[in-house]
């Protein structure tokens, strides 16, 4: 990535960063074959989701075979609320399970079950909606970087002048919070950029379509859009249907929205993506693994996973890489991720 450089190798050179450093690079080797790892995740409301369930799944049954772990089921609660999720933890904890990686709704709101799990020797590692309660480990992306980073971009493209439309995710989520942070941080190294308007599209693209065609008749004339991720098809399918040009923006990494760009670019539309890969949930399942077999991790330092940034001259060879209704992703084995945790 991109915005913060000194925690994170570039995606590009993430193999060689990690064979450069896998000779201090040690995996715990603790016996582990009997500790169950539960995922606790907030929604399933989106294809990242979705997707990153999938490389739970798949990286679980692996480690299930060979015995590094004995069950690491995944659990979603059905409302998205804190209540809700707060009462999955708490039964996580009830069940025996030894660690409990979490995707969570808010990032101080569940701090109080948090604190339960750790006084009864869970291991917790928060993942993607990070928690700020300090006995829980942070598996995080750097969202604000990724914000701010966006805003970057808009401002290569516009001279540094022009009007921008800001999409944010769910209202509330850590992830969200952070990359408007980042965004507004972004805006201030350039005076002649405008915030216009802001919406949440839910990290959705038909709830952002929706969202994005109430506001625009309110707005001038829109040069940039600040997205945040799995959103950017149904942002232009807004401006489409408003018989607006589609304006700059930060694209996703689903199919839908690699094969959108990939068919404006035929006629000249130039962008970049930058995204959270869903699969690097592998990466927070190998930190609670790992833990358990005795590696010594700082629980103070949010451990940042690169983003995924795909470069025009990119474009074609990812998309054929992602299936249809999928998302371009990246995941981590046991090896990779002790030698991405060594670079901290």
């Amino acid at each position: 990535m991109i915005g913060s450089g000194k925690h994170v190798c570039a995606v590009l050179a993430l193999a060689s960063c990690m064979v450069a450093s896998s000779a201090h690079a040690q995996v715990a080797a603790g016996d582990t074959s009997q500790k169950k790892i539960a995922l606790s995740n907030s929604f399933a409301g989106n294809a990242w989701r979705q997707s990153m369930l999938k490389s739970w799944a798949a990286v679980s049954t692996v480690a299930v075979q060979e015995k590094k772990v004995a069950a690491a089921p995944a659990f979603t609660t059905a409302e998205n609320q804190v209540t809700e999720q707060a009462q999955q933890i708490q039964n996580l904890i009830l069940q025996g399970y030894n660690a409990i990686v979490i995707d969570a709704v808010s990032p101080t709101a569940l701090n109080g079950t948090i604190k339960k799990a750790c006084s009864a020797g869970v291991v917790v590692v928060s993942f993607d909606g990070i928690v700020d309660e300090p006995c829980a480990y942070r598996v995080n992306f750097d969202f604000r970087g990724w914000g701010e980073a966006g805003v970057d971009y808009l401002a290569k493209r516009l001279n540094g002048r022009g009007n921008i439309l800001e999409v944010r995710g769910v209202a509330g989520i850590s992830v969200d919070n952070l990359m408007h942070e980042g965004v507004l941080a972004g805006l201030k190294k350039y005076p002649g950029m405008k915030l216009v308007g802001s919406v949440n599209g839910d990290w959705t693209q038909s709830v952002a379509q929706k969202a994005v065609a109430g506001i625009l008749p309110t707005l001038p004339q829109v040069d940039g859009v600040a997205t945040e991720g799995e959103m950017s098809f149904g942002i232009a399918q807004a401006f489409t249907a408003a018989n607006r040009p589609v304006p700059p923006m930060i694209i996703g990494s689903t199919y839908a929205e690699l094969n959108w760009w990939n068919e404006q670019s035929k006629n000249g539309y130039q962008s970049r993506s930058l995204s959270n890969p869903p699969g690097a949930v592998s990466f927070a399942f190998w930190v609670a693994q790992q833990v358990l077999a005795g590696k010594n991790i700082p629980k103070d330092v949010t451990i940042n996973v690169p983003l995924l940034d795909i470069s025009q001259e990119q474009l074609q060879a990812k998309l054929s890489a992602t299936p249809q209704g999928g998302i371009s992703d990246v995941t981590y084995t046991l090896p990779q991720t002790v030698a991405l945790l060594s670079k901290k």
